[in-house]
């Protein structure tokens, strides 16, 4: 008889880095335990390609015991393993393992029994084996002695191994480690397990009597979805412990490969070769689920070589408009620069995992450089060689404003959160600080108002080490206003009521379901607050807590598509404290979820505050209802308890994904070496109304990702069947500054766009401001198709498969990407000492700096009032003055455009930034840099701020002010505000200081924040500039429409020069009219050459 048999899934869980390919079948059963059979009867393999391995000419072993494994070493000369998938053929049978060895005898005495087990293998789950699992036989033993045992307090048990104190009762609570009580958890003690002595009631309480109180005895608790824990009992007194998991395996992988099982704990590795690189990391898993470390990289040098590199790589940086380098014809002039990547420590005589203090490749030697410009030479520090000194390690600092996403109202005093830690308050106006600790590499923050206006909410921030400071607007939810309920009737609260679109659901209490946080059962009137954050909102979307991520049972974290989150709070009407609810059921109406597929994937998840990852919670199953007598609705319903201050999420997880490569730049010319890092992409995903693809009927998840040297690669959902399936709305930031998308009218052009026909129009690329001129420009709609592999048009990015996340991240700027960019007309910078402000490791100790401090950076600017039709450049000179080391010498020039006034168009003003005086980087004295600040055009001043004018005077020496046409000073050592006309800002990451002082310095006072320019607020130096009129033709024209005349004029022009005075010209009078038309000429000409008449 033919024995039938059926073939599992595909397996991939090794790359062929490294020493090769290895799908070997004892690491396939430690991932998919589930899904391989004992005894395999077969096995295929293929490459990625679909390629079957004997067709690829390579060498590969496999068999159905073994697996799979390709070995690099052994391929022809040039080549190396391909990547191969495996899956084995397995029987459609039940079968018995073979029976495992006999126990030891139940008892030490007396007659007793042994037993021994044995595992039914069924491949399918539905298949069953006949027969039993245990076989039991009897034991015999001596016969027992008399118990020898002693209780000095009360009397022997049964067994003869402990004592009982009938007068005496363990009590005991069981709580989460948030303090909420577990009701119907198992108590057992640690000898007897399974023997469960009683369950813990809806307080959490429970009581075991008979245990004495000096016998230290140990409880074995297990809860629901808590990991079973122990606990010593303690005599007269209460237990309070945190709950922690008892790992049962753990394992090491390299490059994703399983290592050896004999390492546990810690990985030693021992005379490491160089096939040793690469990532490691580690996964521990137990009887409730598992979880991956972050990967670490291992770098392996030889003895002695150093991987700091002398030579500095090529660093290229802009020059003033007037410095035309010949030689590399271009604008730009080669630094050099640093790579800053870790130098390996010295190997001491201790084993350790870190060294005790980390050195990176940073520069070792500058030399000075002259550039030739037009009429100057500019200063210029260049790299002369690098070397291996202590890393500068920035410290990172999150900061934003958290208010309402209604009408801006600030969080005020509110509580924030770093995991189980409180770390602050938020300031009166909603603003915070948070210091990112060192080993963080996930920061969630939850911020929790104490007035009970708005829902908690939980915010995973992404940050940046090398940037120092990151800058978020924290959009907080707005409490419903709560409803009276009777306890002991059922209420049923709508969920998502939005005008002309049916409810999503419903949540239903039933009678008597409310009680206190300790278990005692509430009767009386309650307020209730249900708030639904429905995604049909696309407003809302910003209001979101975490990032709709979850990790699964192989401890990946995978994301979730969203169809709506809720909070709720119940209070006591007269106490106003916290209640809870135990007989919670919930509706969620099949018509609201748009694709089919995601019925059946329907979960209910709470959020986990101090992860920031969601947690299952509960099933749904399907049900039909009438909502009237002619419409009959199919609801998802699912039962819940509300025992936390937790937010609940109405969530499906989702397969099709893909990356979306975006970068920013820092103008609207898109040059590939002006790329901006540290900026903050937010990819919103939308679902489309069927048939209406630019109308986005919701929005399902959103992810942030920061920018860094190579862009940035958004994870997204996508489909490869329909283009439109799911659609995606970007935007980018810079702290509170909104950057601009590419334009998409009036006509769709690649080049500005940055991605190629024809796989543009399949995205349907479109600006916010596509249709409507008058709408914002900060955002771009695309449609996410997935890419098709075998269309060359499509695998050139801008849209990435999900497996082709490294071909997204090494993408070159050459290859097709969506492009933001910075709205700043005409603003030009330079330091004499190059600086990367979105890289602090880039800073070097030099008198010269323009930032003397890497761990606080201070930002000054000084607003300029222009009178006048135009908008003119103004330039910040900014040179050393008191400081021996840099009397005289250059720190560097700002240039920007003033704004003109939205009303009155005669009156513009600029934001200039200058160098701030103090503290020089050997903070061994001070020094007041000269600042000459110095329109350029045909202007005067016309106005000094008395405050300023009198601060300067009162702090001596005073700068010589003799030009009209330029202003002075002595820069201000203290922060002076707008009363001034100056704007200074402290802060880790000197763009951020940058951005709030211009935006202070826009709204004209020393606290706001303004992107419009308040022309006549906080202005410290007034100019008139005039446009000059074009009155006189050049020489050249003159001489090419007239040369009879020119020569005249010429000639006349001469002796002037020479003092000779000419010969009176003869004036006769002509009658009114009749002078000939000669003579009219010259003379038109003699007062067009401005001189005098004679």
């Amino acid at each position: 008889m033919r024995q039938v048999t059926e073939w599992t899934s595909w397996f991939n869980i090794d790359h062929p880095g490294g020493n090769g390919d290895f799908e070997r079948l004892e690491a396939i059963r430690f991932y998919y335990r589930e899904r391989v059979c004992a005894r395999p009867a077969s096995i295929e393999a293929r490459t990625t390609e679909w390629v079957k391995a004997d067709e690829t000419g390579e060498v590969v072993h496999y068999s159905p015991n073994k697996g799979f494994w390709c070995i690099n070493k052994e391929q022809p000369e040039g080549r190396i393993c391909s990547n191969y998938h495996i899956r084995f053929q397995c029987p459609i049978e039940a079968n018995w393992t073979d029976w495992g060895r006999w126990s030891e005898c139940s008892v030490t005495c007396g007659n007793g029994h042994i037993l021994r087990r044995r595992s039914c293998i069924r491949t399918p789950e539905r298949r069953t084996c006949v027969g039993r699992t245990v076989e039991v036989q009897k034991c015999g033993r001596a016969p027992c002695t008399v118990c020898q045992h002693v209780c000095a307090v009360g009397h022997v048990n049964e067994e003869c191994n402990g004592c009982i104190c009938d007068q005496h009762v363990l009590l005991g609570t069981v709580h989460s480690a948030d303090g909420v009580p577990i009701s119907r958890s198992r108590i057992a003690t640690e000898d007897q397990p399974h023997m469960i002595l009683t369950m813990s009631d809806e307080s959490g309480a429970f009581k075991i009597p008979g245990v004495c109180a000096n016998s230290n005895a140990r409880v074995l608790i297990e809860g629901a979805k808590f990991v079973p824990s122990l606990f010593r009992a303690v005599q007269n007194g209460t237990e309070s412990s945190v709950v922690k998991a008892v790992l049962e395996r753990a394992g090491q992988y390299h490059n994703g490969t399983l290592l050896d099982a004999k390492n546990e704990e810690t990985l030693l590795l021992k005379e490491l070769k160089y096939w040793q690189g690469g990532e490691y990391q580690c996964k521990v898993t137990n009887g409730f689920g598992s979880i991956k470390s972050v990967p670490a990289t291992l770098t392996v040098l030889a003895k002695g070589q150093s991987n700091c590199n002398s030579e500095p790589l090529n660093h290229l940086i802009k020059l003033p408009g007037n410095c035309f380098q010949k030689a590399t014809n271009s604008f730009y002039y080669n630094v050099g620069k640093c790579p800053n990547s870790k130098c390996a420590g010295d190997l001491n005589f201790d084993l350790r995992c870190k060294d005790s203090t980390s050195y990176c490749c940073a520069v070792k030697q500058m030399k000075l450089a002259e550039i030739m410009c037009q009429g100057y030479t500019l200063p210029v520090k260049v790299v002369a060689s690098c070397g291996c000194k202590k890393c500068l390690e920035p410290k990172v600092l999150i900061r934003g404003r958290a208010v309402a996403a209604d009408n801006g109202e600030p969080l005020r005093f509110g509580k924030i959160f770093v995991g189980n830690e409180r770390v602050g308050l938020t300031g009166y106006k909603g603003t915070f600080t948070i210091q990112v600790p060192h080993e963080t590499e996930r920061l969630v923050v939850q911020f929790i108002d104490r007035m009970n206006k708005f829902v908690d909410t939980v915010k995973v921030f992404p940050f940046d080490r090398k940037s120092g400071a990151m800058y978020f607007e924290v959009k907080l939810l707005r409490k419903s206003k709560p409803i009276e309920v009777d306890s002991t009737k059922g209420i049923t609260i709508p969920l998502g009521e939005m005008e002309g679109e049916d409810t999503v659901g419903k949540l239903e209490i039933a009678p008597n379901s409310f009680h206190r946080s300790n278990g005692e059962s509430y009767s009386g009137k309650v307020k209730a607050s249900v708030t639904f954050l429905d995604p049909r909102n696309i407003t809302l979307a910003s209001t979101a807590s975490s990032d709709l991520n979850f990790v699964d049972e192989e401890g990946d974290i995978l994301p979730l598509r969203t169809y709506g989150m809720f909070s709720a709070d119940f209070r006591e009407e007269l106490s106003n404290e916290i209640l809870e609810a135990s007989s919670v059921t919930i509706y969620l109406d099949t018509a609201s979820v748009k694709m089919p597929e995601h019925v059946e994937k329907m979960r209910l998840w709470s959020l986990n505050p101090s992860t920031g990852f969601w947690e299952e919670e509960s099933l749904f199953h399907v049900e039909k209802r009438k909502r009237n007598k002619r419409e009959e609705r199919t609801f998802l319903i699912g039962n819940m308890e509300i025992r936390e201050r937790r937010l609940f999420n109405l969530d499906v997880p989702e397969a099709r994904r893909c990356y979306v490569k975006v970068r920013a730049y820092m103008s609207e010319k898109f040059l590939p070496g002006e790329q901006l890092e540290g900026i903050v992409v937010t990819l919103i995903n939308l679902e489309p109304l069927p048939g209406y693809t630019a109308n986005p009927r919701a929005w399902g998840r959103f992810d942030s990702v920061i920018t860094g040297p190579n862009g940035a690669c958004l994870p997204a959902f996508c489909d490869a069947a329909r283009p439109d399936a799911y659609t995606a709305y970007v935007t980018a930031a810079l702290g509170p500054e909104e950057l601009e998308a590419a334009a998409s009218s009036p006509k769709m052009n690649p080049n500005i766009i940055g991605v190629s026909q024809p796989f543009l129009g399949k995205l349907d690329y479109r600006r916010t401001d596509h249709d409507d001129e008058q709408l914002k420009k900060t955002a771009f709609k695309i449609n996410l198709a997935k890419p098709n592999a075998n269309n060359i048009d499509e695998t050139n990015g801008p849209i990435y498969a999900y497996q082709n996340v490294r071909d997204c991240e090494d993408a070159p700027v050459s290859a097709n990407h969506f492009r933001f960019y910075k709205v700043e007309k005409d603003k030009y910078e330079y330091n004499v000492v190059p600086f990367e402000e979105n890289d602090l490791t880039s800073w070097t100790g030099d008198y010269l700096s323009w930032w003397p401090n890497p761990q606080e950076f201070r930002a000054c600017y000084i607003k300029v009032k222009v009178n006048g039709p135009l908008e003119v450049m103004v330039r910040s000179r900014n040179s050393g003055n008191t400081h021996p080391e840099t009397m005289g010498q250059l720190y560097g020039i700002r240039d920007v455009r003033s704004v003109r006034d939205m009303i009155n168009h005669n009156i513009s003003a600029a934001c200039l930034e200058f160098k701030c005086g103090g503290m020089l980087f050997d903070q061994s004295s001070v020094d007041r840099t000269l600042v000459m600040v110095v329109p350029q055009g045909n202007c005067r001043r016309t106005g000094i701020n008395n405050l300023l004018q009198e601060y300067l005077l009162r702090h001596p020496p005073l700068a010589v002010n003799n030009d009209t046409a330029a202003f002075s000073m002595l820069a201000p050592v203290d922060p002076l505000g707008h009363n001034y006309g100056i704007y200074t800002v402290t802060d880790q990451n000197p763009r951020l200081a940058k951005e709030i002082a211009i935006g202070r310095c826009f709204d004209g006072t020393s606290d706001g924040f303004s992107r419009e320019m308040k022309v006549d607020l906080g202005n410290a130096l007034t100019f008139s500039c005039q446009e000059k009129h074009v009155t006189r033709q050049s020489l050249f024209q003159r001489i090419q429409n007239s040369p009879a005349d020119a020569l005249m004029e010429i000639g006349a022009e001469m002796r002037r020069q020479a003092q000779i005075r000419p010969a009176q010209s003869r004036i006769v009078a002509y009658p009114s009219g009749q002078r000939s038309r000669r003579a009219r000429i010259v003379n038109r000409n003699i007062r067009r050459s401005g001189f005098p008449r004679q």
